[in-house]
């Protein structure tokens, strides 16, 4: 087959799928908001089953409410009746996708379910099938036709489930209040998870290994801090205490060399950054980039609500933390 041919039927069926999602909207009425309602006050889990295709849709639908703050896991239809029944308590409501809406896996289940006493939100492709019957809300997920020419892969109808499944899990999320830093406690080892938990008093270089001079320091002394500690930089305090006076860099390293001083007379603080930009050790990581990047620096002193040093952090260290 030529490629226009491959390109035609790819687009084919992206337009059937698209269409069937899109007719989904006029479809949406006072059982969705029921079936969220449902979801919203749910007490327990939400348990989502299905079979063949729709299994795997309804496994990434549980995968969605999950981490977004509605409790859910898949339970397999077919395991269902041998044991994972189990599973499922007074306090938890279950999701059933089948399209037939007559799986037998699944309706093999709608006694003991009712029995259970536990709220039922069927999506099927027909309203007067068993399993749209029987449930408390049913939302239709019809579609006029498949993607695939046959009529038989389920395509447009795995679709249109899961934009279903879509549309309640991010509705519920809104009404919640679901927040950025919510979704990332349940994602810790993503980017965002890093982004957002992850604060500046994780990954900054504390006690010994900030480098530290005070304000009557010869530069020598404060290149050999800078050397020593690595970080292209050193804070100056005030001798009295550990408020930060200012910060030396390379930068300032460079300006300072282009007026030849004596670096073993010449005092730090006659070439230092005297109002320096800094951050606090309970800012998030993302916080301090998105510092660097507006002004132009690499590295950042950390201190606290009275200016005093607790921390130094640079580009470096948010590399290795993940946060670049």
């Amino acid at each position: 087959m030529s490629q226009p041919g491959y390109l035609a039927l790819g687009i084919a069926v992206l337009k059937a799928e698209a269409e069937a999602v899109a007719e989904l909207c006029d479809r949406l009425d006072y059982r969705f908001e029921k079936a969220c309602e449902l979801i919203l006050s749910c007490k327990g889990r939400i348990v989502v089953t299905g079979m063949g295709k729709s299994g795997h849709i309804g496994n990434k639908i549980a995968a969605t409410l999950a981490s977004t703050g509605s409790p859910a896991f898949f339970m397999h239809s077919g395991e269902a009746s041998h044991g994972d029944l189990g599973m499922i308590t007074e306090h938890d409501l279950v999701i059933a996708l089948s399209n037939s809406g007559e799986t037998n896996e699944i309706t093999l289940l709608l006694p003991m379910l009712k029995r259970i006493g536990i709220p039922l939100i069927a999506l099927t492709g027909n309203s007067q099938s068993t399993l749209a019957k029987i449930a408390d809300i049913h939302l239709d997920i019809s579609v006029k036709k498949e993607a695939c020419p046959l009529g038989l892969a389920p395509t447009s109808s795995t679709t249109a489930s899961l934009a279903m499944g879509d549309a309640l899990a991010v509705a519920v999320l809104q009404v919640r209040g679901f927040t950025e830093e919510d979704f990332a406690l349940s994602h810790p080892g993503g980017n965002l998870g890093r982004q957002l938990l992850l604060r500046v008093s994780d990954i900054m270089h504390t006690d010994d290994r900030i480098p530290l001079v005070n304000a009557d320091s010869s530069l020598k002394e404060t290149l050999l801090e800078m050397t020593s500690k690595g970080l292209g930089m050193a804070a100056v305090t005030d001798s009295n205490d550990n408020s930060l006076l200012g910060i030396y860099t390379d930068g300032d390293l460079r300006r300072t060399f282009e007026k030849m001083p004596n670096i073993e007379t010449a005092r730090v603080k006659d070439y230092m950054t005297a109002k320096c930009v800094t951050i606090q050790p309970h800012c998030i990581a993302s916080e301090a980039l998105k510092v660097m990047h507006d002004h132009k620096i690499n590295a950042l002193m950390v201190v606290d609500s009275n200016n005093a040093i607790q921390g130094a952090l640079n580009m470096h260290d948010l590399l290795r933390a993940g946060v670049v």
